[in-house]
């Protein structure tokens, strides 16, 4: 727009001097005679010049009537012009902004898991390469620097189960020795638990750098309720155990496409945050609904009042509320936000007015195949 009125105000102020020089000029070409003096001596000389002086009040009023004329034609031919360089500008605009428009464009179709993309803008070396080719570069150090980040992340979790698996093996060979201090099975015993949860860390990251690597080779329909069945038998012991009541809601076809590993651990995840993190005697209410373009899942759980500025922050790894650090790696959510990601979905965390906590997750939807 502003490049279009740019265009525009300087044809127009052209135009104007233009047309306005052209005025003055045939204005100042025109100048009235003044009639010669009339001899009285002679009658028929007089009448002559008489006429004569008739005839140049004639022309000078056909004059007079021309200029203005050419005045009123000069206004209306400028409206028209206005009109018309609004219209070239908007064309001329469109013209030299179309290499940036088109930048934008395939700018914006490249993502965290689609950084291999280029530009790759031909043409002269001008302004509009210089900085495609600028953003060519930038986006090939985010993409070595994201490879780098996950293989890190991969390769450290891999490379530090074999240390864990080594001490796990040297605690079960001093139990199984024969009569084993008390001491000694206390220490193994505690020791095996802080196994589990770096064991259970590692795992995290794993799952964590594969769903943000965007690797979904295994797609497929899934139905959701399936995965929260599963979920809620795996927690069933600490749910009676902190005697937390259990409403469940999800119609059957609630199904999305993508990978059934990554979404067991979604749904896994959110179900364990809901056990995990309630108080006791609290509730937990699970619902989905499927429409033709989108599966929804929420869980609603009690609690204590929660501040949606905290609650944002759950999403970053190694975020907890409060105190709550013992048993809890603090990846369980990051997890969720990166699967959702990773399948076109959206996650919205909220807390609830009376207390806990509502996770919504959006998902693209998808048709179960039918068994025969």
């Amino acid at each position: 727009m502003r490049f279009t009125i740019l265009y525009a105000v300087v044809f127009l102020l052209s135009g104007i001097g233009l047309l306005g020089l052209t005025f003055l000029l045939s204005g100042g070409s025109l100048s009235s005679v003044e009639p010669a003096p009339h001899p009285s001596a002679q009658g028929s000389l007089a009448v002559a010049q008489q006429r004569i002086a008739q005839l140049e009040d004639q022309l000078a009023a056909v004059t007079g009537q021309q200029s203005r004329q050419l005045l009123a034609g000069s206004l209306v031919s400028l409206i028209v012009m206005a009109v018309v360089s609004l219209l070239l500008g908007r064309m001329l605009a469109q013209r030299v902004l179309r290499p940036l428009r088109l930048i934008t464009s395939a700018t914006r179709r490249v993502s965290a898991d689609s950084l291999d993309r280029r530009l790759a803008v031909t043409g002269p070396a001008d302004e509009v390469k210089d900085l495609a080719d600028t953003i060519d570069e930038l986006l090939e150090r985010l993409e070595a620097s994201f490879a780098a980040q996950r293989r890190f992340v991969a390769n450290a979790s891999h490379e530090l189960r074999t240390p864990l698996a080594t001490m796990r093996a040297s605690l079960d060979v001093a139990v199984a020795k024969p009569d084993p201090a008390a001491s000694t099975v206390a220490l193994a015993d505690r020791l095996r638990t802080q196994l589990d949860r770096v064991d259970h860390l590692l795992d995290g990251f794993l799952v964590l750098a594969r769903a943000q690597h965007g690797a979904l080779a295994d797609a497929t329909p899934v139905d959701l309720g399936d995965f929260i069945s599963v979920a809620l038998q795996e927690r069933s012991t600490d749910m009676q155990t902190k005697g937390l009541s259990l409403t469940v809601d999800v119609p059957a076809g609630t199904a999305t496409q993508g990978s059934p590993a990554l979404l067991a651990r979604l749904v896994g995840n959110v179900v364990d945050n809901a056990v995990t993190h309630n108080e006791n005697g609290g509730w937990i209410r699970i619902t989905g609904s499927a429409g033709e373009e989108e599966a929804v899942l929420v869980v609603e759980t009690g609690g204590e009042v929660l501040d949606q500025r905290e609650v944002d922050r759950l999403t970053q790894p190694f975020e907890r509320l409060g105190s709550e650090r013992v048993g809890s790696s603090g990846l369980g959510l990051s997890i969720v936000a990166a699967v959702v990601a990773a399948h076109g979905g959206r996650l919205a965390l909220r807390p609830l007015l009376e207390g806990g906590l509502r996770v919504s997750i959006t998902l693209p939807a998808a048709k179960m195949p039918v068994t025969v």
